[in-house]
């Protein structure tokens, strides 16, 4: 509808989807467009209503599946697909169809309509997906770019696709991990086909504060760091979480969609040294533990009122360790026990400031 609305004087679109990542790279756009002097604002999925978004010059626009699947005549000047994991499958009926969804982002862009496709080339589907794209295509890359190409050279998001060359380093972007130095790249890649200068992308990028419940350390316990990831409500999101620390347990659990978590449990078994699970599908999760993580000890909260959250941190700092983190990655959704994932991250945060110091 907003997109049908539009004025011949509309702002432009830079869009953001993929599996997970889509509020950090979009409020990540939306910082360095800031940081060149331009009016905008991170909508879409977040923030307000597109149909009000009439006083920017140009805007980061978070798109969902679902959206993506209803926008037909949609055409962003730029678009990102970031990653492309198995998700929300009970709607889309199966995961062909969820791509298709997904891909529609770029599917304006030709060598007649224009625009630019960005696509994370780490991601085997997103990278075969960018392989069909007919117009301008650009690709991202955790490794080594090559030309027409954004990646990491010597520890520098670096620019090869636009000319623009090195943009900040690799260990100044917030919040820390692998995950997020690709959602960098590829609110940069946005940035520089939409015009932006390199000292934006720096400025932006340096100055970026994440979104609440995404990564955040809430405290330090006995040794112990508690961080809240309530935003990993899918296992792609968790792998991404759970690889960036070492010693881990984990708590998990919630509503899994119908997807699997047995590769995700495969993945991490060698970090976890414990996991505390709750929410309606933690017999799943308890499952795969049991045949690719035997010897880690599990503890499941079976509550569901008020107090469920509290026991949950209790048993994990009984589990925990010196030098171990207890992470929030729950690999699934939040409304069986909580009003969303902010409230299932903010009980885990007022929970860990109940721990005996």
């Amino acid at each position: 509808l907003a997109w049908r609305l539009r004025t011949p004087d509309a702002p432009a679109w830079l869009a953001v989807t993929g599996t997970n990542g889509k509020t950090t790279t979009t409020t990540m756009l939306a910082a360095i467009l800031a940081a060149a002097g331009l009016r905008t604002a991170a909508l879409g999925n977040i923030g307000e209503p597109l149909v009000d978004a009439t006083a920017y010059d140009v805007l980061a626009v978070e798109l969902s599946s679902f959206q993506l699947h209803w926008s037909s005549q949609l055409a962003p000047q730029a678009g990102a697909l970031l990653n492309l994991a198995e998700d929300h499958l009970e709607w889309h009926g199966t995961f062909a169809a969820y791509a298709r969804a997904k891909e529609a982002i770029w599917r304006s862009v030709t060598p007649a309509g224009g625009g630019t496709a960005v696509g994370n080339l780490d991601d085997p589907r997103v990278a075969e997906a960018l392989s069909r794209v007919t117009g301008h295509a650009v690709g991202f890359t955790v490794g080594e770019p090559e030309p027409g190409q954004l990646g990491v050279r010597d520890g520098w998001l670096t620019d090869r696709a636009f000319g623009t060359g090195r943009l900040i380093e690799a260990d100044r972007i917030r919040p820390p991990g692998r995950h997020n130095v690709s959602n960098a790249l590829a609110a940069a890649a946005l940035a520089l086909a939409y015009g932006v200068g390199a000292d934006a992308v720096e400025g932006g990028l340096a100055g970026y504060r994440p979104e609440p419940h995404r990564n955040a350390h809430v405290a330090t316990v006995k040794g112990v760091a508690y961080v809240d990831d309530s935003k990993a409500t899918n296992p792609h999101a968790a792998y991404a979480s759970l690889t960036a620390y070492p010693r881990i347990v984990w708590v998990a659990g919630g509503q899994l969609k119908g997807v699997d978590v047995s590769d995700l449990v495969a993945g991490v078994a060698d970090r976890l040294t414990g996991a505390v699970l709750l929410g309606i599908d933690r017999a799943q999760i308890a499952a795969a533990l049991a045949r690719h993580a035997p010897s880690v000890p599990v503890v499941e909260v079976s509550s569901t009122d008020d107090g469920a959250m509290g026991q949950v941190v209790t048993a994990a700092a009984g589990l925990a360790r010196p030098g171990d983190t207890v992470l929030l990655a729950p690999a699934a959704a939040s409304k069986d026990m909580f009003v969303s994932y902010a409230h299932r991250g903010a009980a885990f945060a007022a929970a860990v400031r109940e721990l005996p110091a």
